[in-house]
């Protein structure tokens, strides 16, 4: 279901009644990352959010690290900051 280097891989599915009575599976909210920032990058317009996780994390898919440790629910809204906390890239 998930991709093996996804933070989701990991975690045990659970189930659950939705409110018209079926059965679905559920994914548990995985643990924030243990991350230590970098800097600060400083938005300029029409930068995204994918494109400074491969320059900062070498990892256009570690977007979802700099929503965290900017604690924003959606990486979108990291866009309407005109600061962005990077995380120090992760050694693989």
């Amino acid at each position: 279901m998930f991709d093996p280097k996804s933070r989701y891989v990991r975690l045990t599915l659970y189930a659950t009644v939705d409110h018209r009575g079926r059965t679905v599976a559920v994914v548990p909210v995985p643990p924030a990352p243990n991350d230590v920032a970098l800097g600060i990058h400083l938005l300029r317009q029409g930068e995204r959010v994918d494109h400074l996780a491969a320059r900062y994390l070498k990892n256009p898919a570690g977007f979802w690290r700099m929503a965290e440790i900017n604690a924003v629910m959606l990486a979108e809204a990291l866009s309407e900051r005109p600061e962005i906390i990077i995380p120090s890239p992760r050694a693989s």
